[in-house]
């Protein structure tokens, strides 16, 4: 699925803005649904592995005509129910939280027929009830870079869709970069330097990707959610990317998630014209993956 986005404004630069986490809850997908149809944002990243996913897909379908956006898959291997049997043989009824993951991603002793079914099962999941090949594809809790995962990715990829189109999120950033954000910079080192592994595959394997990843934070409520994002849209790539999570607390996210109530500062802001004036004045505009095919004379793989 690959439409035009929305008329840019004049003199200014494409960004993919993307929401992730689609699908986990009503309150979470009703909130992103709610900004792709005002242009707040140009992508939403979908968990289909979560049982709002089957009910929330057809409305996002339907806001397709006439709010074009890029829906991706939000792969899930962590603290949710498996959709795959070899992980639940693996993990049993709930995958690993993200330090034991981690850990075991850094000794290469993920289980790797686990990991392998698992980001099988969620692609069928999205595809099934979706009715298409996924515009791009990412991880909740950026677990799509770790050893072991990202092979296994990769090799998914390329087995279902080899001649397609389907964007990776390349969570790669300049320390420099990171450092002149001021926002949650250890953090952004740390996952920039485990994403170099994908950033190497993904340019030898020829898959398209961003370049420029922004959006990570504590998501402390002490302070506004603005500055972080003026942060975020300041200090840019070529291809640039900023993730956010916007949503509404209800009940199915309190029991499923920790993250609550900072998803309704970031949607409060995405859905003000503050957030507006904000890409006005960095001159940005949310588009679509697809208008980056026109930067660099068509080159969407990462540099070396």
């Amino acid at each position: 699925m690959q439409a035009p986005s929305r008329p840019a404004a004049p003199g200014t630069r494409p960004i993919v803005v993307c929401a992730d986490d689609y699908g986990l809850a009503p309150g979470v997908s009703e909130a992103i649904a709610a900004l792709v149809e005002t242009g707040r944002l140009s992508a939403t990243s979908c968990m289909s592995a979560l049982p709002d996913w089957r009910r929330a897909a057809p409305p996002l379908r339907a806001l397709m005509t006439r709010a074009p956006a890029d829906v991706g898959l939000h792969l899930t291997l962590t603290d949710q129910p498996p959709l795959s049997a070899a992980a639940r043989r693996a993990w049993g009824e709930r995958l690993p939280p993200l330090g034991r993951l981690l850990a075991a991603a850094l000794a290469r002793r993920l289980p790797a027929d686990a990991v392998a079914d698992e980001i099988r099962a969620q692609f069928d999941a999205f595809e099934d009830a979706w009715g298409d090949a996924p515009d791009h594809v990412d991880g909740h809790q950026h677990v799509h870079v770790l050893p072991g995962v990202r092979e296994a990715l990769i090799a998914e990829l390329l087995r279902r869709h080899p001649r397609g189109r389907v964007w990776v999120r390349d969570c790669v950033e300049p320390p420099l970069r990171c450092l002149r954000r001021r926002e949650a910079v250890d953090k952004a080192w740390f996952i920039s330097a485990l994403g170099r592994g994908l950033h190497r595959r993904l340019r030898e394997a020829g898959l398209p990707c961003n370049a420029g990843f922004s959006g990570l934070h504590d998501f402390s409520t002490e302070r506004p959610f603005a500055p972080k994002m003026r942060r975020f849209l300041a200090a840019t790539g070529p291809r640039p990317l900023v993730h956010v999570h916007p949503g509404r607390v209800d009940a199915a996210l309190r029991a499923c998630d920790p993250l609550t109530t900072p998803r309704e500062a970031e949607l409060a802001y995405l859905a003000s014209t503050e957030y507006l004036a904000d890409l006005a004045a960095a001159g940005l505009h949310p588009a679509r993956f697809a208008a980056f095919d026109a930067l660099d004379g068509g080159t969407t793989t990462p540099p070396p």
